[in-house]
């Protein structure tokens, strides 16, 4: 299911469809969400922690991790140090802050997109985006 780049192959805890937890959640090395969070969730180790949210989970709080599968609902900031992969069916609404990222189409991300690289943070202006001119209309 998973390789090198997308973080553990181990999912250590799971939240079940129909359960709603409540609160800032921590997690330590894989975390499965197929039901919803209302608050924060966050990695315990700074180095390896992988979110798998299913397409009928969602998150309404920020999200840090090492390691993000994404194919359900994040209402609020991400922030992820190093893989984000963005199946067909999720939906973010806030900023996304990564390192690589694999967006597959029918992806939405309403909020912008930060690529951090060495620990910075590289956004772009829309005046800094090359414009595209249409020689038929001039």
């Amino acid at each position: 299911m998973f390789n090198k780049k997308k973080g553990s192959t181990k999912i250590d805890s799971l939240i079940g469809q129909g359960t709603t937890v409540t609160g800032h959640v921590k997690f330590a090395g894989g975390l499965r969400l197929d039901g919803a969070i209302i608050g924060d969730v966050s990695m315990t180790d700074e180095k390896n922690g992988t979110l798998v949210v299913s397409d009928k989970a969602k998150i309404e709080g920020k999200v840090v991790c090492s390691h993000l599968i994404l194919n359900g609902e994040i209402c609020g900031p991400i922030e992820v140090s190093h893989y984000v992969e963005l199946q067909s069916k999720s939906r973010i609404r806030g900023d996304l802050a990564y390192k690589t990222l694999e967006m597959h189409p029918g992806a939405i991300v309403d909020g912008r997109l930060i690529h951090v690289h060495n620990g910075q943070r590289e956004e772009m202006a829309i005046d800094d985006l090359p414009r595209v001119v249409d020689s038929k209309a001039e």
